[in-house]
């Protein structure tokens, strides 16, 4: 990639529109400015002022990260720039939710005219993705933190997923605890896939994951148990094996 076309993403209407955290456009433009001096080439100045523009800007509490799609569509999230914020670590995109986006989107067929259920949404990267480009029926994103919930749902009306401008996929944001919820809420849902990203991160709460996705398989729709995918990063072995064994005991 040249630096006139790093400039050009750093200006794009899409970053103008939705910025990235101001340290992360800080360290991008100090290194394609020490890139550009490297070569010798003659100084741009749009890279300075750049650089000069968001130094001047202070680190706010939330931030922008937008993912461009195949589909030449972008998904933009309106994220927390702490990893940890209002005693929740689910206002930020974390790893496993960008592979399972990205798995989405290569197999189509196990999402499309389905109605989904997601357990632990998070800010809404997979299922924004899902439904911009893999065109299931419906789709049920659920959470249990309030600020989370509030932010998934800024997030689907800002990526124009809400009923009223996307009638092609009927979307859904559910308050529901994995410990409270209930079979006739799972079979109300009727989800024929289930898809989960990064849930298994604390041994405290392995027990009520399996509980659900219990619960879950037995709510069939159609006759059939739904197809469910768990995306993990193992941070820990102990935990994904605890979580391993207690799915084998059901």
């Amino acid at each position: 990639m040249t630096i006139v076309t790093c400039l050009q993403t750093c200006l794009h209407p899409l970053c103008c529109k939705h910025p990235p955290s101001v340290r992360y456009r800080r360290l991008f433009l100090s290194q394609l400015i020490k890139t550009h001096e490297a070569s010798e080439s003659e100084p741009l100045d749009e890279l300075y002022d750049a650089l000069g523009e968001v130094l001047g800007v202070e680190e706010g509490t939330e931030c922008y990260k937008s993912y461009l799609l195949p589909c030449g569509e972008a998904v933009s999230l309106s994220e927390s720039t702490a990893v940890i914020s209002e005693g929740t670590t689910g206002l930020v995109t974390w790893e496993a939710a960008l592979y399972l986006a990205e798995w989405a989107l290569e197999n189509t067929h196990v999402f499309t005219d389905r109605t989904v259920l997601e357990l632990g949404s998070g800010v809404g990267l997979t299922g924004i993705a899902v439904c911009e480009s893999c065109y299931p029926s419906s789709y049920v994103f659920i959470d249990c933190h309030l600020s989370v919930l509030h932010r998934l749902r800024d997030n689907i009306q800002l990526n124009g997923l809400d009923n009223q401008n996307s009638p092609r996929v009927c979307v859904s944001v559910e308050h529901l605890e994995w410990e409270e919820v209930t079979e006739k809420q799972l079979r109300e849902i009727g989800a024929t896939t289930v898809i989960a990203a990064d849930v298994v991160y604390d041994p405290d709460i392995i027990g009520c994951l399996v509980k659900v996705l219990s619960k879950v398989l037995r709510c069939s729709a159609n006759g059939s148990p739904p197809d469910v995918y768990i995306s993990s990063t193992i941070r820990n072995p102990d935990t994904y094996n605890s979580f391993k064994h207690q799915l084998g005991q059901y």
